[in-house]
Parts: structure tokens; C-alpha cells; sequence
């Protein structure tokens, strides 16, 4: 399906990105995306590491839910009704 794309078809879909997005903000959308890359690889090479590094042992994180507390529902107190400065007896 995409070896029928020649450089004519390239250059309209390139024009058509130019016009959808602006040509001031194409390069800062492509530093975003390779800073996405980059992290991306980084975590695949770390989590390689993990799993490298002790061959029995799948997660070696530990996770403590005990100490944390239970969430407490969250209660609506309803209007709270001020006093009137302007009217005074």
C-alpha cells in the first residue's frame, strides 16, 4: 500500500500538514517527538537491565499498601449562609 507513494504524493502530504499545523510549529512538534523517543528507549533499555540482572526475579519493587490510608469519601457541606452587613438593627 505505501510503495505506491512516490515523491509527488510525499510533497502534497507534507504541504497538508504545513498548512494544518504552521510552519512555526512543526519544528517544536518534532523535538517533542524525539524527546518521546528518546525516553521511550531509555525505560525499554532500563527495563531490560532490571530483568537482566536477576534472572529469578520478575519485580523487584515492593510495595507497602498498609501504611498508606484508605481514601475518605469526599462530603458536599451544602450553602453556607453568611450574615447580611449592609442591614443593621
Amino acid at each position: 500500500m505505501l510503495g505506491n507513494l512516490g515523491g509527488v504524493h510525499l510533497l502534497i502530504i507534507l504541504g497538508i500538514v504545513i498548512l494544518l499545523f504552521g510552519a512555526t510549529k512543526l519544528p517544536a512538534l518534532a523535538k517533542g517527538l524525539g524527546q518521546s523517543i528518546n525516553i521511550f528507549k531509555k525505560e525499554m533499555g532500563n527495563d531490560d537491565k532490571k530483568t537482566a540482572g536477576e534472572p529469578g526475579a520478575q519485580n523487584t519493587t515492593v510495595q507497602n499498601t498498609a501504611a498508606e490510608p484508605t481514601p475518605q469519601p469526599v462530603v458536599n457541606p451544602g450553602p453556607s449562609v453568611q450574615p447580611n452587613s449592609d442591614s443593621r438593627n
